[in-house]
């Protein structure tokens, strides 16, 4: 099953040079305040903890801005993703930021290869394990890639979240997509893309899975992992349902009406066991 990786290159490919141009990435701001974080690794401050002198990677980077941001905390980073032109747009970013960032291409599943082993930590964003179609296999390749010690950190869109109907009427949420891993894609085609831009796409195709917050756990677990943290949160950091959502203070997004009823995003900590 290699059909899906081509599929969603080709979408990454279309998206990254809009996204770098998109407003929604502040591609300005790491360029002008030697300071800047991006929104989902300041969202993250109290729980990441002091990063001096470690080694991290960031697998599924895209255009690494949380890469850079990461960097900016005083680890030694690596970011690694499969869009040959995500990477383009990274390393143009971190010139600009004036960051020390090495990137790599590889799909996430080869990760060992690509980058080697003995990493401090292993870093993963939002959006990111929708595109994989094995959770277990994507766990066993983290706690390869990790020291014994080393942390698994990772804040992601909720399942439930992924498995809600964004498009349906009112302030009703719908169940309409599966919240546990299949093994068949869901296969979307759409023209858009999640951040503020007037590109259009040629590649709009995606195939995507969900994986429930069990099956996450479980294959931590089963991967010689044991779990350190785990935060449901009431925002993300972006309109994930539209219509039916605010901006908060943080620049965050959560529902209009009350929030508590729906987890929209998590923040999972584990750490490798000892060998």
């Amino acid at each position: 099953m290699t059909e899906y990786l081509e599929v969603n290159r080709a979408n990454w490919d279309d998206r990254a040079p809009a996204h770098a141009a998109s407003p929604s990435y502040a591609v300005a701001k790491f360029a002008s305040d030697p300071s800047y974080l991006s929104q989902v690794v300041a969202f993250d401050l109290p729980r990441l903890g002091d990063l001096t002198d470690q080694r991290g990677i960031h697998l599924q980077c895209h255009i690494g801005t949380d890469t850079v941001s990461l960097a900016r905390l005083g680890a030694r980073m690596t970011g690694l993703d499969f869009s040959e032109k995500s990477l383009h747009e990274a390393r143009r970013i971190v010139q600009l930021a004036g960051a020390d960032v090495k990137f790599v291409q590889s799909n996430v599943y080869d990760a060992v290869e690509a980058v080697g082993t003995g990493y401090d930590f292993v870093y993963t964003g939002i959006g990111a394990l929708c595109w994989l179609p094995d959770i277990a296999r994507w766990a066993r390749t983290v706690s390869a890639l990790l020291r014994p010690g080393g942390r698994l950190f990772i804040r992601e869109g909720h399942p439930v979240l992924w498995s809600i109907d964004e498009t349906a009427p009112g302030n009703d949420l719908v169940i309409k997509y599966p919240y546990f891993e299949r093994a068949e894609p869901l296969v979307f085609d759409d023209p858009g893309t999640y951040v503020e831009t007037d590109a259009e796409f040629t590649n709009s195709t995606t195939h995507e899975w969900n994986h429930g917050l069990g099956e996450i756990v479980t294959a931590v677990l089963d991967a010689g992992m044991t779990l350190t943290g785990l935060v449901e949160h009431q925002s993300v950091p972006w309109e994930a349902l539209p219509g039916r959502m605010h901006e908060t203070a943080d620049n965050e997004w959560q529902l209009n009406e009350t929030p508590d009823r729906l987890p929209v995003s998590y923040t999972l900590q584990a750490s490798k066991n000892s060998e």
